[in-house]
């Protein structure tokens, strides 16, 4: 064999295993993996419920963008390739629950489904771990208190305890949490919410929420959709 079909065998082979790593790459990032976290969207020209938590949210969080996020859920995929969803909700506390589940409980009121974000680790080797961590606190109450270390998660709070790096320490930091709309005051839903439990609104106490966490460093977007 020349010197001249020796090169460019080994080019070809060089470039073949290129193309197969990409292809391997592409794959990866456009299936749903353990330790994905799922961002539910609401655009901003849809109109929700002003006496809903989802509308309270939006309020306190949302931003000039398009998409206003107001939950995250953690997912895992079984032995089988079967999504599940580990979530913390009004409705169920924090509970583990297949995909239809998830997708029956944020479908809007016009029957259509919201955005759904899906972020991932950019360094995602701790995500199972993560995920194992998020189930034992499976059965908690959901906090509606959203105060920290009291013994029940909101969802981002959830994912905040959960998700840690090989230290011990949480990925996702806390900031002070905001709880009134743009022009200064608390919404309906809050003052209700937080006279009926006999609390002062926990504005600036240090928390976590969907629009923030989607932001941070340690996360990026992942081609993945939601059905």
């Amino acid at each position: 064999m020349s010197y001249l079909s020796c090169m460019k065998r080994i080019v070809l082979f060089v470039t073949l295993c290129a193309c197969l790593a990409l292809s391997c790459t592409r794959q990866r990032q456009d299936t749903l993996q353990t330790g994905d976290l799922i961002f539910v969207g609401i655009p901003a020209d849809y109109t929700l419920d002003d006496t809903s938590m989802d509308a309270a949210i939006t309020e306190a969080t949302g931003t000039s963008d398009s998409l206003t996020l107001i939950h995250v859920a953690i997912a895992e995929v079984d032995s089988d390739g079967q999504p599940w969803i580990i979530d913390a909700t009004t409705k169920y506390g924090v509970d583990r629950h297949p995909m239809e589940t998830f997708l029956t409980q944020f479908t809007l009121k016009d029957g259509s489904l919201p955005i759904f974000k899906v972020m991932r680790l950019k360094d995602d080797h701790v995500a199972a771990t993560a995920v194992e961590r998020a189930k034992i606190f499976l059965g908690t109450p959901y906090d509606i208190e959203f105060l920290p270390d009291n013994g029940a998660f909101y969802c981002s709070e959830l994912v905040q305890v959960s998700y840690l790096t090989d230290d011990g320490s949480r990925i996702f930091p806390s900031a002070p949490m905001n709880f009134k709309n743009a022009e200064g005051e608390f919404p309906v839903y809050w003052t209700q919410l937080f006279a009926l439990i006999g609390q002062e609104i926990p504005q600036d106490v240090p928390g976590t929420n969907p629009q923030g966490m989607a932001q941070d460093p340690n996360l990026k977007p992942v081609n993945v959709t939601i059905h």
